[in-house]
């Protein structure tokens, strides 16, 4: 008895909802739009619009909503005080489309007007839609029949076929002009941070400018909205109930202005903020700034780095010619003009050629690097510095254990003198026992040894190192 109490309540909110006139309510309506754009595909829109409200019960479409809305997540509440409850909640998504009319045609008659080249009109003529599968089956008269050319016309628009995704609301308040706060999460919106690096001949200094990309595949555009971006893992429960309705449309890129944005932390992420109203349409990606750094200080590296299995077996010549890494490396500091937190991106490299051009060198992916620690990009491979590696004894001092002797011969064909780090991953429980070179040990299974080289030179180093690994 107490289930079909509930199912008639709620049959007769439903039939309430239907029976009352429908209030539209469009994007011409907002008073305010912002959005928080997550760098995980997904954002926060919280908008404001004026509603004109009737006492009692009002059916409310709210247009203009993002298209891959999650609508379990939609909150909505009144500005302006006084009484507003929404009863009911729909999220209508069946979309005006030529299949979607013809499916929602099935059953009922259209009319098919096709050309007729003697009397040089077109000529009209009734079928009724049995199916849309794979194209319509069509009854013409007394014939079942399919692939019929000729303009199609159906006399109105079914009511439950929208131009438009909307959230349609039974809401009962005590009427009057007000406020509506509406705020929900969207797929479809999505960052990412670029940056420019333009370093000095010296390799000492660069200026660094950092780029927002915000990528709009919502469904919808969103225009004077206040512009916010959320930077850092932010965890989220996977939900298969959640709506898309995409869109494959070409996205064009539209060029910034020059405000920077303002940064804040925000629980275990860091939020950026534009200072100034922007429109961010459907399709369409737009890029701001969001930092200026001149003058950075940087250290250019040159990595030669080994492999634990050297140390394992009687090899010989292990490798010639062997590249050498190069990296830039640079402290994110106040006191090296930058200071703030990073969001994870992709670093481009450029420097000037002779003729005062620049040219790309490399880049390196960053990931999101916090104030004052130490960035490392790696721009590629050295093209005038190489080595050999070779093995010059090996022997077996015990169960797992050897003892080997190495020469590095580093070779220098630049005019300039050069520093090659020599990181050397050992691994298992390892001893210097000599070594022509100073070396550090940079942690348990690895040791480092600069090496100066000069100019067009050849600096050879030679260690022994007793291993044992299990």
């Amino acid at each position: 008895m107490r289930v079909m109490l509930m199912m008639a309540a709620a049959l007769a909110v439903t039939t309430s909802a239907a029976a009352q006139d429908v209030r539209r309510l469009g994007a011409d309506a907002r008073q305010a739009v912002s959005i928080t754009v997550y760098n995980q595909n997904f954002g926060l829109v919280r908008e404001i619009r004026s509603a004109p409200l009737a006492r009692g019960r009002t059916a409310l479409e709210f247009r203009d909503v993002a298209s891959q809305i999650e609508p379990y997540t939609v909150s909505v509440r009144g500005l302006d005080g006084g009484r507003l409850r929404v009863l009911e909640q729909n999220y209508r998504y069946d979309l005006l489309s030529p299949e979607q009319l013809l499916r929602k045609y099935v059953g009922r008659r259209i009319t098919i007007y096709r050309w007729n080249n003697v009397t040089g009109r077109e000529e009209p003529f009734e079928a009724e839609v049995l199916s849309v599968n794979q194209g319509p089956v069509l009854r013409v008269g007394n014939e079942i029949t399919y692939g019929i050319g000729g303009r199609m016309a159906f006399p109105e628009i079914p009511d439950n076929l929208i131009a438009e995704p909307s959230l349609v609301w039974l809401l009962d308040s005590d009427g009057g002009p007000r406020r509506l706060e509406v705020s929900y999460l969207t797929g479809g919106l999505n960052w990412r941070a670029d940056y420019v690096f333009v370093v000095n001949d010296a390799d000492t200094r660069g200026d660094l400018t950092g780029w927002v990309t915000l990528d709009n595949q919502s469904g919808t555009s969103f225009r004077d909205a206040q512009l916010k971006l959320v930077a850092g893992d932010v965890q989220r429960v996977r939900d298969d109930r959640r709506l898309r309705v995409g869109r494959d449309e070409a996205m064009r890129a539209v060029a910034a202005e020059s405000p920077l944005m303002t940064e804040e932390g925000l629980f275990e992420y860091h939020l950026y903020t534009l200072e100034r109203s922007t429109s961010i349409l459907n399709n369409e990606q737009k890029q701001v700034t969001l930092l200026e750094a001149p003058g950075v200080g940087l250290r250019k590296r040159l990595v030669l780095v080994g492999q634990p299995y050297y140390y394992r077996a009687q090899t010989g010549e292990v490798a010639s010619a062997q590249k050498v890494s190069v990296f830039l490396e640079f402290r994110n500091t106040e006191e090296n003009a930058l200071g703030l937190p990073l969001p994870m991106g992709t670093v481009r490299v450029y420097k000037a050629d002779r003729s005062g051009a620049q040219q790309f060198i490399g880049e390196d992916r960053i990931d999101h690097t916090p104030r004052d620690e130490l960035l490392r990009i790696k721009m590629g491979e050295a093209f005038d510095v190489v080595a050999d590696r070779r093995q010059m004894e090996w022997r077996v001092t015990g169960s797992c254990e050897s003892t080997s002797a190495w020469t590095i011969e580093v070779r220098n064909r630049k005019d300039e003198a050069v520093e090659v780090d020599v990181m050397e991953p050992v691994g298992g429980d390892w001893t210097i026992l000599d070594s022509s070179h100073r070396w550090e040990r940079v942690d348990a299974r690895t040791f480092r040894v600069p090496v100066q080289v000069a100019a067009r030179g050849t600096t050879t180093v030679t260690y022994r190192v007793r291993v044992k690994w299990c």
